[in-house]
């Protein structure tokens, strides 16, 4: 997993209209904030998805643009935007591909089949593309909250 200090990875990966987001382009002008979660509509995860949806306004403020990254495919993304009013900006990354740069696809077994799932993490990157905080989501109630906190500590 990356760890504090270390330069965030450049990617590309669509949205949930399929348009492509490039992670470089906030370089220099926005800190980044990158939730990675489990999937779309798991009770957790919905959880984390609107808090940090309805804090953007108080992100936006910081400077600070903020994904979700998870391997749904865009569609998926879509239905889970529509159904909870999200406003939060979803990424698929569906060959796991940023998720194993990132370090947060675990292999895990389930009824003795081996599965991989995105372990639940947020990564806070400042402007100049290095990771400064490296937060597990131990519960998705509030987890927004104390991202925002480490994002203003960072000015």
């Amino acid at each position: 997993m990356l760890k504090v200090g270390d330069t965030a990875p450049e990617f590309e990966l669509p949205d949930a209209s399929l348009e492509m987001l490039n992670i470089a382009s906030f370089r220099g002008t926005h800190k980044v904030v990158l939730f990675f979660y489990t999937r779309d509509h798991s009770p957790p995860c919905t959880t984390e998805a609107i808090e940090f949806s309805d804090m953007e306004d108080h992100f936006n403020r910081f400077h600070t643009v903020v994904f979700g990254v998870s391997r749904d495919d865009f569609l998926s993304h879509a239905d889970f935007i529509e159904k909870h009013g999200l406003s939060a900006q979803l990424l698929s990354d569906e060959d796991g591909e940023i998720c194993r740069t990132f370090g947060v696809l675990q292999e895990t077994e389930v009824n003795g089949i081996a599965r991989c799932m995105v372990e639940r993490v947020t990564f806070v990157i400042d402007r100049d593309g290095i990771v400064r905080h490296v937060v597990p989501v131990l519960q998705a109630k509030g987890h927004a909250a104390e991202v925002l906190k480490l994002v203003k500590e960072m000015e």
